[in-house]
């Protein structure tokens, strides 16, 4: 089965696939049965979802990425440039195993949040492009604003949203009305 036959297209997805098909097959579990459910899957809201597509630019709402592990695997699942909205309440996360993709693919860094210093320590060098803010709406605006036909706006924070906000899904749902709003 084809990684361009899943719901979820991702590397992390693939590998959940891949451990999913072992336990039904000792089951006895149809080979359809799995690819059906595969390409079925519904995406949790505010984890790699699919906000909108506008002038080409595809916005994509990753609010529920509050570590470095969940942000590696969206920036992982990204094949174009990607305008990064990144930021919260850091808690000692570890940055560094996230440089190799950020050099690969990030081509503007825009920091949310109140306190954005050891990610301007990380990435600063990084790419040619970061700006901070404390505003969703203005962050938006800006990655629109930096944004080409191909590449993808990603809102994958890596920290916890509570010095902005009381929730993710509070995070996401002001990002996913934001990129309505352009």
């Amino acid at each position: 089965m084809s990684i361009s036959a899943f719901a979820l297209q991702t590397n992390f997805n693939v590998k959940n696939a891949m451990a999913s098909h072992t336990l039904p097959d000792l089951m006895r579990v149809r080979k359809e049965t799995i690819r059906e459910c595969m390409s079925d899957f519904e995406n949790e809201e505010h984890r790699l979802e699919n906000v909108l597509r506008i002038n080409g630019v595809q916005y994509i709402n990753d609010a529920k990425a509050i570590n470095t592990n969940a942000t590696f695997y969206a920036l992982d699942g990204v094949e174009n440039a990607i305008i990064w909205i990144v930021g919260g309440v850091d808690k000692g996360n570890d940055y560094e195993s996230l440089l190799p993709l950020v050099n690969e693919k990030v081509k503007a860094i825009i920091c949310l949040g109140e306190n954005n210093q050891r990610l301007i320590e990380t990435f600063g060098n990084t790419v040619d492009f970061m700006i901070e803010t404390t505003d969703m709406y203005e962050a938006v605006k800006i990655a629109y604003k930096l944004s080409e036909a191909g590449e993808t706006v990603l809102l994958s924070p890596a920290c916890a949203s509570y010095d902005l906000y009381e929730s993710y899904e509070e995070k996401g749902k002001q990002f996913k009305q934001a990129v309505r709003e352009l």
